[in-house]
């Protein structure tokens, strides 16, 4: 290395590169963390002031409502982290714009493209600290909220490990590794798979086993499909074959919609786990496919609305002030939510390839903030 090199190399200009980083990194992580705060603490509030309203049900106590809002806390944060990462990124941008060090920035010869890089650095560390917590704890914790809310609430039903469902009904223990809803005029229609109904006589001995493929409450009735039925007498145990059956069970639809698990809420490992399952068993997994490809496309989804939103920031800071940049940058998020929604549920509808569809928002919106930094450098 000559020693022109060596002094280019450790020239004033690329220790300001990184004040600027520093500088930008301090501001908009704490506008971040502020909005995301708030935030998550208005969206558990509010579900607080729901759940107040199920206090008595059952064993539903106050402190039991407590737990459940603070097990879903995780999750929550991770859902509206996306919102919050956009609005103090506005933020952290406005205050650098009302104090001048954004103009100062400018004018030093620092292109916008240079400036969004360093919020979209800063916001790097955080949004994969999320994301690690949205795959580690938040799966955990919120199926420990269903369970706890559901068992205190009602009795007979429980949710197992990976949203296992086991419910009791009268002498008989219902176990199903899946299930699912569907919304009908006459109300919503639950589907379980794998179910395995255990009766026992009221001494605790077991009597009988059902294994079915499937069961579906439709009308009022449950029906259960490719089901082997084992009746234990003594020493001895005799299998029967039904197609299809009509299945005389009390299991309120109703209460097993409540403790179903939304896909969304499950870890990348359960979720693959659910998906290997319905595909051997050729079922539907569009579901549990738009879930994980959601979670793999998460923090690409963040970085590059917080990074085309920056650009707000960018305006005519005389005409504006910060709730004009926040106001712009929530427009956006709301029109970008719409947008992706849209383009995924007919990415699901006509079967085109959902890992596509599921980064094809992303990459418009990167093409368009593309663009426009190629016409305003």
């Amino acid at each position: 290395m000559t020693a022109a090199r060596a002094l280019s190399w450790v020239s004033p200009a690329n220790f300001y590169f990184k004040k600027v980083d520093k500088l930008v990194a301090l501001s908009v992580i704490g506008s971040v963390l502020l909005a995301w705060g708030f935030l998550v603490a208005f969206d558990a509030l509010y579900q607080f002031v729901q759940e107040i309203n199920d206090v008595g049900n059952g064993d539903y106590t106050l402190s039991k409502a407590v737990t459940y809002i603070l097990l879903t806390v995780p999750r929550r944060a991770y859902q509206l982290f996306v919102y919050g990462g956009l609005i103090g990124g506005l933020m952290g941008m406005g205050m650098l714009a009302a104090s001048g060090e954004l103009t100062a920035l400018r004018a030093a010869g620092l292109s916008k493209l240079r400036i969004c890089a360093s919020v979209v650095f800063a916001l790097t560390v955080i949004t994969a600290l999320v994301a690690v917590m949205g795959e580690v704890i938040a799966p955990r914790a919120e199926q420990k909220a269903e369970a706890l809310q559901l068992s205190a609430k009602n009795h007979d039903v429980t949710i197992g490990k990976g949203g296992t469902l086991w419910a009791r009904d009268g002498e008989a223990v219902i176990n199903a590794k899946h299930s699912r809803t569907h919304s009908t005029k006459n109300g919503p229609t639950v589907e379980l798979f794998d179910v395995r109904v255990f009766e026992f006589t009221p001494m605790g001995q077991l009597l009988a086993l059902s294994i079915a493929k499937t069961a579906t409450h439709v009308n009022g009735e449950w029906t259960m499909r490719d089901v082997r039925r084992t009746e234990f007498e003594g020493r001895s145990a005799r299998s029967t074959l039904t197609a299809q059956t009509q299945w005389k069970s009390g299991l309120d639809p109703n209460v097993l919609v409540v403790s179903m698990i939304h896909p969304e809420y499950l870890s990348m490992n359960d979720l693959q786990r659910n998906i290997d399952y319905m595909r051997r068993n050729r079922q539907d997994a569009t579901s549990y496919q738009l879930a994980y490809w959601g979670r793999i496309f998460y923090p690409l989804n963040v970085l590059v609305l917080a990074f085309c939103a920056v650009p707000f920031a960018f305006g005519s800071l005389r005409t504006g002030g910060l709730g004009k940049r926040l106001f712009m940058g929530m427009v956006l998020a709301i029109t970008y939510y719409f947008f992706q929604k849209s383009v995924v549920n007919m990415g699901a509808v006509y079967n085109f390839n959902l890992a596509v569809v599921n980064a094809l928002p992303s990459l418009l919106l990167a093409l368009a903030a593309f663009i426009y930094f190629r016409r305003n450098a």
